[in-house]
């Protein structure tokens, strides 16, 4: 007995981080379809043995570790460029993928405790708990809603195109099902249930289908011609300029001869985010001499750039997003809402300060959050364009990013050097996608030490200045489209999909009864 729970565990441990490998930037989607069927099949068949609910919540935990341990190992490499946090690599290695577990454990917690002992009632509640649980992820604790299984999609922009109409969350809550319905024909117990799995084989097809007319209307609709051209540079920079006391200087000028100015061009840089540690928001305006024989009254600059605000006797840094014209003198800013734990802030900063931690990014204290994020009109003369601001990581946040739609372009800047040459990095990348697509926009990124991009509302990479490489990009026209059912409703549509997912369950019940 005490041999076969051993091999359990390795099995729902390898089943999970087997899973992983679907995910950017391998993609061998087809694996899903094996260890998420399998996984079902081993819970389906353990609810025949045992009621144990705390059995079945491990089964899950084991199966969450797994697929965590070997998708997000590479958290723990952040940790390595200050001494002070080494000690914790082994910790973050473990406790984050054991914490992130939890909820897999929920889900199947709540399997066992309402499933069925109807093959295709079962199978339903399995994914509709997991896609609740993926939900909730995203959302508690600042929400870390990151590798959802739905991005072992990214390749396969058709079928991704569904997101526009129902966002992640319901794509992710589909995937769970398309992955797990091999397991309904290998448990059949009526000819009505091989209907259900061929259904749910089926409906990637639907999906291409509408995919392949929506780009159709995509590329037939008209263009608009940009009097500016937004270009976002990619960058190569060491991190060392954290630590090692860098001149500014050098870094300034290696973003210029990145940038590429020309004086009679009307352009608008965008650099990526927290570039010039050292340098803050209203410093920047001392390296003015650097600028003045290169940029021109033809452009602007965006650049991620500390600042800070006195709030009574304390002050307040920020992550900033800044908008400086000609001569580096402010026109606009937006301070990131969003914010990572120990990466940006310090939960119980008072306490863990006593130990020496600090927030990894930077050598003061905590960054304070923004309040809101507020689409940044820009405006030139006769040219005119609305772009709503993200700094790093908040471009994952599927549905939270904007309340109003009325915007033309999603300026994403990033420093993913934190993730080192990982895969994180491109699982970053591949959220960016899934933004553009559902939303409906175009994206342009510009980062260091990771992936500048132009990626359209179809998701597909228009520029790309590549992982490790040194390079600008430029956004100078766009198709005009229609707002996105999602961009208009969120996750609201999640929401009426669980209701449906519901009413399946008590529908099959109710049928099989009779």
């Amino acid at each position: 007995m005490i041999k076969k729970r051993y091999i359990e565990i390795v099995f729902l441990i390898i089943l999970g981080a087997v899973s992983s490998l679907s995910l950017p930037p391998y993609n061998y989607l087809i694996i899903n379809f094996f260890t998420f069927s399998a996984f079902f099949i081993f819970l389906f068949k353990k609810s025949k043995i045992t009621q144990s609910k705390k059995h079945f919540f491990i089964y899950g935990w084991l199966f969450g570790f797994g697929y965590f341990l070997s998708s997000l190992y590479w958290i723990s490499i952040s940790l390595t460029f200050d001494q002070n946090f080494k000690f914790l690599i082994p910790i973050a290695l473990i406790l984050v993928p054991l914490f992130l577990g939890i909820f897999y454990g929920l889900a199947t917690l709540c399997f066992i405790i309402l499933k069925s002992k109807k093959v295709v009632s079962s199978f339903l509640v399995f994914a509709l708990f997991f896609g609740v649980f993926e939900f909730i992820r995203g959302s508690i604790l600042t929400g870390f809603p990151w590798n959802l299984i739905a991005y072992s999609f990214v390749n396969h922009l058709e079928i991704l195109s569904i997101t526009s109409l129902i966002g992640t969350y319901g794509f992710n809550l589909f995937c769970i099902s398309l992955f797990a319905s091999p397991a309904i024909f290998i448990l059949r117990e009526t000819k009505k249930d091989i209907a259900v799995c061929l259904v749910f084989l089926v409906m990637p097809f639907l999906f291409y289908l509408y995919g392949s007319s929506y780009k159709e209307r995509f590329n037939s609709s008209d263009t608009i011609n940009y009097e500016y051209k937004v270009r976002a540079i990619g960058s190569n920079i060491s991190l060392d300029r954290f630590y090692s006391n860098i001149d500014p200087v050098s870094v300034i000028n290696e973003l210029i001869d990145i940038s590429q100015p020309n004086k009679d061009d009307k352009t608008i840089f965008v650099w990526p985010e927290g570039i010039l540690p050292s340098v803050s928001q209203k410093e920047l305006i001392e390296f003015k001499w650097l600028f003045e024989d290169i940029f021109s009254k033809n452009h602007l600059l965006f650049i991620g750039i500390n600042s800070q605000k006195t709030n009574k006797e304390k002050i307040d840094y920020f992550n900033s997003l800044s908008i400086y014209d000609h001569n580096l003198e402010i026109l606009n800013f937006y301070n990131k809402t969003n914010l990572v734990p120990f990466g940006e802030f310090l939960p119980f900063e008072s306490i863990l300060k006593k130990f020496g931690l600090s927030v990894i990014t930077n050598n003061y204290q905590s960054f304070s959050s923004g309040e809101d994020r507020k689409i940044i009109n820009i405006k030139r003369d006769d040219f005119s364009m609305k772009i709503l601001p993200l700094i790093c990581y908040e471009i994952i946040y599927s549905g939270k990013m904007f309340n109003n739609s009325n915007f033309d372009l999603m300026v994403n800047i990033s420093e993913d050097g934190w993730f080192g040459s990982s895969i994180g990095p491109k699982q970053h990348f591949a959220h960016s996608i899934f933004r553009s697509v559902e939303s409906g926009k175009y994206l342009l990124r510009s980062a260091n030490n990771g992936i500048a991009a132009i990626v359209n509302p179809l998701g597909i990479l228009e520029k790309k200045v590549e992982y490790g490489q040194s390079g600008y990009i430029d956004f100078t026209k766009a198709k005009k489209i229609q707002p996105t059912l999602f961009s208009k409703y969120g996750n609201k549509i999640f929401i009426a999909l669980i209701l449906l997912y519901i009413f399946l369950i008590f529908s099959f019940n109710r049928f099989r009864d009779e």
